[in-house]
């Protein structure tokens, strides 16, 4: 069963690297140059070993000493030009794969970042990339280069002296009894830590990013003793590693000093016996050493051959996904027609229905409020008008087409969305505006003015380039709604949406806000979600959700008069103090 799993990584890892086409012509001249390498590094304890059987430094030959250097000069520019050209190939490979990603997770539907946290998906594209760069660019070089090392060094010895090298690899039947099983341990807590990297990597994305959240609720010490439970799982995980990599080191330094006792024991009575000279000895033990190295080597890559399948495994999962399809469908329609909503049922995985046989119209050009108590689904029909996801059953149709055969690049671009707590960017107030679209000074200016932005930027020390900070924390909520509404105005949208955009605010931001909505409206198809009925009494059409079902739809002096839970709502909200 391991064994398959095995085969099957290696051909994972296989077919990820095709897929980034990797220059075969390089990998070719790489090749070449390897092998030349290897074939410079086993003539080299040749020419040697014949020095000393020389005997005397008068005795020299000019010719062997020249082929020792051109050999040496040969190995040195053949193998530095060959890790170069492997390593360009690996970064080429990784750049390739991560461009992939990249252009993957941004098409993946919302859906799958329900169920993902942000710092598990960061660690796909940055840890699990490295490990496999770091496969590619330094072990696999020295992987290729090593086994081609070993296979001609191996060939030379039986050459040179077989018997001797039937006794120098007698040592390692016995060795590897030792060594599978001390690998296999190492694969698996390499694993460990692999996974509780990403882990521990992804809660701290969580924490950071909500900071100021943590520090209001006092959470500092929760969150400290969450995180030391991973740092010391780390830790644990760790000193196993260093526990096995404590036994491993002396175990194949004494496998060294016990074959080369074994060289030197057997090599001498040989050479006594004069069945070889003291050169070819001398050569065995430059060649053993030729063994050696690259053995560390392929060693080396085989601990992270085993990290990088999981990176891989997990890599081509996302890879793998479902996404959504920008470009397919109708390009060009007319949004000047009525929006209908048809029997709409929808849930979230392993949830009850959030949203049970909605229906309504809304018509071109009108305001259409969604009210409701909390809960009762009216964010989750936004998600669904958005295309965020699908319904379970029911369609929404733009006059007589359902929009799923529209292009989702067209239709959203079609869609302004103002929520209650609109998404700013690191960045500059310009940057942030612009966002998606590529607006000229002139619109942009225009479009803060309508927004009633414009005012509060021209005080700026530096106006539309002035930084926000993260989410904006450098402006107010009201300023962060006003670039929001200009944002959604540079779009120029035919179907606006607008989820509480004034909730959150004080009463001398809302007016503003209020103001700039206004602007945002006309002519336009417009969605409101409000919990103050006093911003949406004027509706064309008021729709009350509750408990994921259309309860009522009128306006609102007809639900006043009919809907009893709506009655309750404006009587609550709209009610006038005594004076």
């Amino acid at each position: 069963m391991k064994q398959v799993q095995q085969n099957s990584s290696w051909k994972l890892l296989i077919q990820l690297i095709k897929e980034t086409k990797p220059p075969r012509l390089l990998i070719s001249i790489a090749m070449v140059l390897s092998l030349l390498t290897t074939i410079a590094g086993l003539a080299i304890p040749l020419l040697t070993s014949k020095l000393i059987d020389e005997g005397s430094l008068q005795s020299l030959d000019g010719r062997n000493l020249g082929g020792i250097a051109a050999a040496f000069l040969i190995q040195a520019a053949a193998g530095a030009v060959s890790v170069y050209l492997l390593a360009r190939v690996g970064q080429h490979v990784i750049a390739s794969l991560r461009n992939r990603l990249w252009n993957k997770l941004l098409v993946l539907p919302v859906s799958y970042y329900d169920s993902h946290q942000t710092g598990d998906t960061v660690s796909r594209m940055t840890n699990d990339t490295g490990v496999i760069k770091n496969l590619i660019t330094e072990h696999l070089v020295g992987f290729i280069t090593g086994v081609i090392s070993i296979i001609g060094t191996i060939g030379v010895l039986f050459i040179l002296d077989w018997p001797l090298t039937l006794v120098m690899f007698s040592v390692i039947p016995l060795s590897l009894l030792i060594l599978i099983p001390i690998g296999r341990k190492m694969v698996k807590v390499s694993r460990g830590l692999q996974d509780e990297t990403a882990g521990f990597s992804a809660n701290l994305t969580r924490v950071l990013a909500e900071i100021r959240l943590v520090k209001a609720s006092n959470a500092e010490t929760m969150e400290y003793n969450r995180g030391r439970i991973g740092i010391n799982k780390l830790f644990t995980l760790g000193i196993k590693e260093g526990v096995i990599q404590a036994i491993l080191s002396p175990l194949i330094s004494s496998i060294i000093i016990v074959i080369l006792v074994l060289i030197i024991g057997y090599g001498g009575i040989r050479v006594s016996s004069g069945e070889m000279t003291a050169g070819e000895l001398a050569a065995f033990f430059i060649y053993l050493f030729q063994i050696i190295m690259p053995i560390t080597s392929i060693a080396s890559f085989f601990t992270q051959f085993q990290k990088t399948m999981g990176a891989t495994e997990k890599i081509m999962g996302i890879l793998s996904l479902e996404i959504e399809e920008l470009e397919d469908g109708i390009q060009k329609f007319d949004t000047n027609q009525p929006l209908t909503l048809q029997e709409l049922t929808f849930s979230y995985p392993s949830s009850d229905p959030i949203l049970k046989s909605v229906s309504f119209s809304v018509q071109p050009n009108s305001v259409t409020a969604i009210v409701g108590p909390s809960g009762s689904g009216k964010t989750t029909l936004f998600s669904l008008l958005e295309r965020f996801y699908s319904p379970d059953t029911g369609r929404i149709k733009l006059g007589e087409l359902s929009i799923n055969d529209l292009s989702l690049k067209s239709w959203r671009s079609q869609i302004g969305y103002v929520s209650q707590e609109s998404p700013i960017y690191a960045g500059t107030i310009r940057e942030n505006i612009c966002y998606g679209v590529h607006g000229q000074d002139k619109e942009l200016t225009e479009a803060a003015k309508m927004a009633y932005a414009d005012i509060f930027i021209q005080e700026l020390p530096d106006k539309y380039d002035t930084e926000v900070g993260e989410r904006g924390i450098k402006l107010s909520g009201g300023q962060r709604q006003r670039i929001a509404i200009a944002r959604a105005l540079l779009r120029k949208p035919n179907i606006l949406m607008l989820d509480e955009a004034t909730s959150s605010l004080d009463s001398k931001s809302e007016i503003v806000v209020q103001d700039a909505l206004q602007n945002l409206m006309k002519g336009r198809t417009t969605l409101v979600i409000a919990h103050r009925l006093s911003t949406v009494i004027d509706a064309d059409q008021i729709v009350f959700l509750e408990k994921g079902m259309v309860t009522g739809r009128g306006t609102h002096n007809e639900l006043v008069n009919t809907h009893e839970l709506y009655r309750e709502f404006a009587e609550r909200q709209l009610r006038v103090p005594d004076g």
